[in-house]
């Protein structure tokens, strides 16, 4: 995607001596939470994952090429220009395949189907974050016979120099985890929503029986094991879309904000409902209405949004669930730690962890010693 290659990257490097005896930690048996919860299913442990298919070439896609008439818009000189950029390419959603993981749900031989697909959206140099996420939560494991597989969702870096080293980092982590799905567009914000799109696509080629799938960032914190628990008796034939609920919101005119969408680009004045896109829970089926409602809707470039447009379009609704907080912890008292893992045992997600953060909640849900009561009562309702 032809954007302007203006912002810089800094590339983090995932160093601490020592880091790797505290991920070994993290290797902690999740079994007891599910046992009460678990009637029907074996304890077969998790298989150790096959290595990574070498992925066939990339299928040849035309370039697509800008639409110049959108220079005749009424005011759009007067935009950024990334915006300017977005007018012009948001008619384009194929994209080369740079990495695929074609085995990820199982193939002809038997496997069973994906209980829970974590599908993560990363940024090529969030590489720490990535790493972390695959010793903590994003581990791929089975709870009880209930396969849980892990994909990072990755475009191109913006620059054509960091794009090139950050292109090898990527193979390198696709060869040892088999987990990188990246394409050939700009990895940015305001290309979310083709990432989103092209992420469905992908699922309903590759991935289809998929029960259900947690979508979300990579700063975000998630208790797996709850989130197991969650979904283990709903259907996942039926609707379930659920996070941090946003309603009655229209778009954002101020031309300062990151979020700013302009008349040219959203018409309307209010959004539909939608939930907060850093973590969002849902169904196989609802996974299908939304890529199948997205090959008619034109882009926008708020992702979360645009999800609220698919089930829209679809006669469905996005609904809230206490324990997804796309904006952090509020504890009710300021005499309470707000890092405290009694109240993140209880939840699914939280955003904005950054990975040492990450890597000290998920050591400190598991400890064997850790006593909580039941606080927050996030479970049996949405």
């Amino acid at each position: 995607m032809a954007l302007r290659w203006g912002y810089k990257l800094e590339v983090f490097v995932l160093a601490a001596v020592g880091l790797s005896g505290l991920l070994f930690l993290l290797k902690a048996n999740e079994d007891e939470f599910l046992q009460t919860g678990v009637r029907r299913l074996s304890g077969t442990p998790a298989p150790s994952p096959a290595p990574p298919s070498t992925p066939p070439p990339p299928l040849h896609i035309p370039p697509c090429h800008e639409n110049a008439s959108v220079a005749n818009i009424s005011g759009f000189a007067d935009l950024p220009s990334h915006i300017q950029d977005f007018l012009r390419y948001k008619h384009c959603r194929a994209f080369p395949q740079l990495l695929d993981v074609p085995d990820k749900c199982g193939g002809p031989d038997g496997s069973p189907e994906v209980f829970l697909l974590l599908a993560i959206k990363s940024s090529p140099i969030n590489y720490e974050r990535r790493e972390v996420i695959r010793k903590t939560w994003g581990e791929e494991r089975d709870y009880h016979g209930l396969r849980v597989r892990r994909l990072f969702l990755v475009g191109e870096a913006g620059d054509r120099r960091e794009a090139r080293k950050l292109n090898q980092l990527l193979r390198l982590e696709a060869a040892a985890s088999g987990d990188v799905l990246q394409w050939a567009f700009r990895d940015s914000f305001f290309n979310l929503t083709l990432k989103q799109v092209l992420f469905h696509d992908w699922l309903a080629a590759r991935c289809p029986g998929a029960r259900f799938v947690l979508n979300g960032d990579d700063d975000v914190f998630v208790h797996t094991g709850n989130v197991v628990r969650y979904v283990l008796d709903r259907p996942s034939e039926a609707h379930l879309f659920v996070g941090q609920l946003i309603a009655h919101v229209g778009p954002v005119r101020e031309k300062w904000s990151k979020y700013y969408v302009p008349k040219q680009v959203a018409a309307s004045d209010a959004y539909p409902p939608y939930c907060g896109g850093g973590g969002i829970l849902m169904s196989g089926f609802t996974a299908r209405v939304i890529h199948r409602e997205s090959q008619a809707i034109e882009l926008l470039p708020i992702d979360d949004v645009y999800l609220g447009m698919c089930l829209e379009k679809a006669g469905l609704a996005p609904a809230s669930h206490a324990g997804i907080r796309t904006v952090g912890v509020r504890v009710p008292s300021a005499k309470l730690e707000s890092f405290d893992p009694c109240y993140y045992n209880e939840l699914l997600l939280v955003h904005r962890f950054v990975p040492y953060e990450t890597l000290l909640m998920w050591h400190a849900i598991h400890e064997p010693d850790l006593h909580c009561g039941k606080r927050l009562q996030v479970y049996d309702h949405v």
